[in-house]
């Protein structure tokens, strides 16, 4: 992975001292509140409902054991132990003191980690596929180009106050593990006719109050041109994005009111000016940066292993585990671990400061001490060897976090909604592990098989509710929390049917003690409606809303409603 270099160094140091002295004014009282929210924000502090909330960067989701170690000795003595990682690839602490907030900076920053832009009108985290590497789908490995394009959206002087946040996703894999369809811009690498590195570009896309799809305005762009390209949109973006309301200043706003075609021709006239100039890459800084990328040194093993097979063939919880949790890896011999962070009574993407020393472990001892985090709000462990899941598979059972659920109903995505959240108009988590409790039978969740339900406490999607095969959305009713449903979400996964899909709201929004029932329902349906061996996804795409609606509203609903009140209320 990437390592810091002395600019790196200095400029993460130099930022964190800047902050001290702009903490220490503040709680002098020699800079009021206003005049502190920007300086916070640049670094990653939010004010939340009870407390401060510390973003830190995770970039395209790669950690190491050490780092996530201090992550979780960060989580120990300044939170309240544990922390909470993302789906935009981040780890967030929520109960961090305003007085601990630089001493925490600062010991982020001797791991090479910090938390700037992951706040404000800026480029955030740039987010890629958790498998880059060693996925065995694999096209190109996008992290060099990540890691570049990190390096140079960091305190970018012209893209500082962008109209709203701008976020990017790279994908180098057949299967679109990335979402790149779902950000404002997404990197799709591939190979063209003559084995040349291209990019194809998608602008526009997102959820929140206004989801779209994004749409493709250049197809095979050299790659050496990435980073001025993106430097075109971002212009095109920066000039006519709106500044006057936050509720249309993103860039898929402006791409639908341009249209497209305008959009892009802007797009190529600014790139007219920028092809071929200062910022064309060079092979000589892409192999520099791919250097930091290049595989450990593996093993030559076979693919498979007697004694795993034995264990396999002897233990039904450890086969269903590794059948959920073990992924392909490009190397024989190797695998890819999910430690699902979604025990039922946990909330979904929480890891205790003990079992993330655990996982840093575990990476050290049956890998090369390198850990992602994927979209999902799950860790993985990229480089285990098939001789040793068994061993693994003992340890993380023992360890609680060995729960076979990945890819399964209960795998829930969700934002930290109410609980924590000042935007948020309901909570997100108890729902979350109510529809856990409700279907906490791994053979009835395998019988359902594969099945994505996504949670946001608000329009914001940080739950990404609108591409959840299940969305739930959270809404204020008379200062009541009710949720919305909706239905045939798609990220682009092959999860998803490889295909990306904004679900369909089904109706008027329910109680929040109606929500397992509602759940149950649309499962039923499917499971008496799907053909052999049909995902759920596939069904609610062939049959359409309707059935679903009809059972879901056609009789009462648990006892403390009824569907006809619902829509009386809806």
């Amino acid at each position: 992975m990437y390592r810091y270099d002395t600019i790196d160094r200095t400029l993460v140091n130099e930022r964190v001292a800047q902050y001290r002295d702009q903490l220490a004014r503040h709680l002098a009282g020699d800079l009021s509140e206003d005049e502190f929210r920007p300086l916070r924000l640049q670094n990653g502090l939010y004010i939340q409902k009870h407390a401060p909330m510390l973003r830190v960067a995770i970039p395209y989701g790669m950690l190491s054991s050490v780092q996530l170690r201090r992550l979780a000795d960060i989580a120990r003595r300044y939170d309240r132990g544990y922390g909470h990682f993302t789906t935009r690839q981040n780890i967030q602490y929520n109960w961090p003191r305003l007085e601990d907030s630089a001493h925490m900076l600062a010991e982020l920053a001797e791991v090479e980690m910090h938390a700037i832009q992951t706040s404000g009108n800026c480029v955030r985290n740039i987010s890629s596929d958790e498998y880059a590497g060693i996925a065995p789908d694999e096209i190109v490995d996008p992290r060099p180009l990540c890691e570049i394009l990190r390096q140079w959206s960091t305190f970018h002087p012209e893209f500082a106050y962008l109209p709203r946040k701008f976020k990017i996703a790279v994908n180098g894999a057949h299967e679109d593990r990335a979402a790149t369809a779902f950000h404002d811009i997404g990197l799709t690498l591939r190979r063209d006719d003559s084995g040349a590195l291209v990019v194809d570009v998608l602008v526009g896309g997102g959820m929140g109050r206004t989801p779209m799809i994004g749409t493709v305005i250049r197809h095979g762009l050299p790659w050496a041109h990435t980073l001025a390209y993106v430097e075109a949109i971002l212009r095109v973006y920066n000039r006519h994005g709106r500044r006057d309301n936050i509720y249309k200043a993103r860039i898929k706003i402006l791409l639908k009111a341009l249209g497209a075609q305008e959009f892009t021709r802007q797009v190529e006239a600014e790139f007219a000016h920028l092809e071929n100039g200062p910022g064309t890459l060079t092979a000589e800084e892409y192999r520099r940066v791919a250097a930091f990328f290049s595989a450990p040194a593996y093993e030559s093993l076979a693919d498979h292993d007697a004694a795993h097979e034995r264990e396999l063939a002897r233990s039904q919880p450890f086969a269903r585990w590794v059948g959920r949790s073990v992924r392909p890896h490009r190397v024989p011999g190797y695998r890819a671990v999910v430690i699902s962070l979604k025990k039922t009574g946990v909330p979904p993407g929480d890891a205790t400061a003990e079992q993330m020393e655990r996982v840093a472990q575990w990476a050290e001892h049956f890998g090369f001490g390198e850990i992602r985090v994927s979209h999902e709000q799950n860790l993985i462990l990229s480089d285990v060897r098939v001789r040793d899941l068994h061993t693994l598979w003992s340890e993380a059972r023992a360890a609680g976090l060995a729960t076979a659920n990945h890819g399964l109903l209960t795998d829930i995505i969700a934002c930290p909604g109410g609980d924590f959240c000042s935007l948020a108009n309901a909570k997100s988590i108890p729902i979350a592990e109510a529809i856990q409790r409700r279907f906490d039978d791994l053979d009835y969740l395998h019988d359902i098989g594969e099945l994505n339900i996504n949670i946001s406490g608000c329009m914001n999607s940080c739950g990404h509710h609108h591409v959840g095969h299940i969305g739930i959305l959270g809404v204020d009713k008379d200062g009541e929390e009710w949720y919305q449903v909706s239905l045939g979400g798609a990220d682009g996964s092959s999860l998803s049917a490889g295909r990306a899909a904004l679900g369909k709201v089904i109706g008027p929004s329910f109680r929040a003690g109606h929500m397992p029932e509602v759940v149950a329902r649309l499962i039923e349906t499917y499971l008496q409606a799907r053909l052999a061996e049909e995902p759920f996804i596939e069904t609610v795409h062939r049959l359409g809303i309707a059935p679903f609606k009809a059972r879901v509203y056609g009789a009462p609903l648990g006892e403390d409603g009824h569907a006809e009140e619902t829509l009386a209320h809806g």
